[in-house]
C-alpha cells in the first residue's frame, strides 16, 4: 500500500485551482516512482485546521507532498498554470528525484 500523497489545497472559484485540480486528477500518479495518491483539500473546508488556512488561504493553489518514507509534509514549488499534463507528472517526478534524493 502507497503511503505517500500529494495535497493539492485549492478553493472553490478558483480558476487556477480548478485547471490545476483537473490536470491532476487526468494523469497517472501510478507512473511515478515512487507512486503517489493524489488528495485534493478545500482550504475553505471545516475539516481543514486554522493552522493550514491561515498558512495557505491567500496561496493557493498549493501543492503539498504528505510523505510517511520522509516523515513530514513538503510544500513543493509553485507550478505554472500552461503546464501541459504530461509535463506536469515530469515536474513532479523532478520535485520527487530531488526530495527522495536526500534521504
Amino acid at each position: 500500500m502507497n503511503s505517500d500523497v500529494l495535497i493539492l489545497y485549492s478553493r472553490k472559484g478558483c480558476c487556477l485551482c480548478q485547471t490545476l485540480e483537473k490536470k491532476l486528477s487526468r494523469i497517472c500518479l501510478d507512473n511515478l516512482n515512487p507512486s503517489i495518491e493524489l488528495s485534493i483539500v478545500d482550504i475553505d473546508s471545516k475539516t481543514v485546521s486554522l493552522d493550514i488556512q491561515m498558512k495557505y488561504t491567500n496561496e493557493v493553489p498549493v501543492i503539498v507532498l504528505d510523505s510517511t518514507r520522509l516523515l513530514k509534509k513538503i510544500e513543493l514549488p509553485r507550478v505554472s498554470p500552461r503546464l501541459k499534463e504530461d509535463m506536469l507528472l515530469s515536474w513532479i517526478q523532478k520535485n520527487l528525484n530531488i526530495l527522495y534524493k536526500k534521504v
